[in-house]
């Protein structure tokens, strides 16, 4: 059978996107187990804008730089004397009063790159800003530390850069019975069965085949463990927060997933950015808060972090549209139970010392939060995953 025959001819073929690419076989890549902590990544897509989100009320340059998008003291959600919430992030509030919550300001990396793809890929992968790399920074921690397929999950329909591996990539679905009926489609498994004959196992297709047999496996895995399982919480309605709930029921089954990825866009606010922003971290902090709520009932918070990005931020100075075009630096939301640095991880970013673009010098390296994650969380090299050394912070 040809590769194009088998692609036209199986009906798993509209969704080859959900499954991950491995070059070994599943039974050749038990390696290390990865302990019980869990991670969960949001990513903010579009470029959210940092200064209206974490917003310094007293500073008169970012009101003279945006005469009508800056955001008035008397709307805003005091955290301290000098620094306020957006309105849309009350919920988040609730969190970090409660100590839940640390911001880490002035995010970055040298030489930023504004266009998100560009940009986003650089995050995703954790290169270098003139470096190109294939695999992502969570598919780079499955090729060395995974045991199966299913210990990484993205809650969506198509896998994100930052989860594919060079030989072992996460799993992307949003319904796990859906995923397991597509497994057991008479086609699909006609050709699992005859994947071990000779002819089948050296032929050109046998990479497909493996990833197949890896698919099922880990489908069937994921729909029998997390099918025991409802949330009784509410949620919003919204899409992200669909994602949430999902990733909340996989979570409090007892999947052994050690990441989860979600996202949330929208975030590319050129003109008319105030509405679309509000509407937007209201979809976020109040997805966030019920989140945390169904893993606080069901006592898996404890050992769950919550990782908030956005691949870069806004220009300091607004445009004419009533908007803001492409920055760099940006804040980084770290939720969990016990954090050794709660609140405002470090100063909130200078706007006396701006670049040549008049954007926001970086004064922390994303991929240092990554290494900590990495390494006091998951408790992995970092190094090895990451391939440089990066300081580590001291928020977990």
């Amino acid at each position: 059978m040809k590769r194009r025959e088998f692609i036209k001819q199986t009906s798993i073929a509209s969704s080859l996107a959900l499954v991950p690419s491995f070059v070994n076989a599943f039974d050749d890549i038990l390696l290390n187990g990865l302990g019980h902590k869990r991670l969960v990544i949001i990513q903010l897509d579009g470029g959210n804008d940092g200064l209206n989100t974490i917003v310094p009320y007293r500073n008169d340059i970012y009101y003279k730089n945006r005469p009508t998008l800056s955001i008035k003291s008397s709307e805003l959600i005091k955290a301290t004397d000098d620094i306020g919430f957006h309105s849309s992030l009350k919920p988040l509030k609730r969190l970090f009063d409660k100590g839940f919550v640390s911001i880490i300001n002035n995010v970055g990396y040298p030489n930023p790159n504004r266009s998100h793809f560009r940009s986003m890929d650089i995050w995703q992968t954790a290169s270098h800003s003139n470096q190109s790399l294939t695999s992502g920074w969570i598919g780079r921690y499955l090729d060395a530390y995974g045991k199966a397929p299913y210990d990484a999950i993205e809650v969506d329909e198509s896998l994100s850069l930052a989860m594919k591996g060079e030989t072992l990539s996460a799993i992307a679905t949003n319904n796990a019975q859906r995923l397991f009926r597509t497994s057991q489609e008479p086609y699909f498994k006609s050709i699992i069965n005859h994947s071990s004959d000779a002819h089948l196992s050296e032929h050109n297709l046998g990479y497909l085949y493996k990833t197949l047999i890896a698919t099922e496996s880990s489908a069937k895995y994921i729909y029998e463990i997390s099918k025991t399982f409802s949330s009784k919480q509410t949620y919003p309605n919204t899409q992200f927060a669909k994602q949430l709930k999902t990733t909340a029921e996989f979570i409090n089954s007892g999947l052994q997933t050690k990441v989860y990825y979600t996202s949330l866009g929208g975030f590319d606010t050129h003109a008319n950015q105030t509405n679309a922003q509000s509407r937007l971290l209201s979809q976020y902090a109040e997805g966030v808060e019920a989140f945390v709520n169904d893993l606080k009932q069901n006592g898996t918070f404890k050992d769950t972090l919550i990782l908030t990005f956005s691949e870069f931020g806004r220009r300091v100075k607004q445009n004419a549209a009533n908007g803001t075009d492409h920055g760099t630096a940006n804040n980084v939301f770290v939720i969990g139970e016990n954090l050794k640095r709660q609140g405002f991880y470090n100063n909130i970013a200078s706007l006396e010392d701006l670049d040549k673009n008049g954007d926001l010098k970086f004064e922390v390296d994303f991929r240092t939060v990554y290494a900590t994650l990495l390494n006091k969380w998951l408790n992995v090299d970092d190094e090895k995953i990451l391939n440089h050394t990066f300081q580590k912070l001291n928020f977990v």
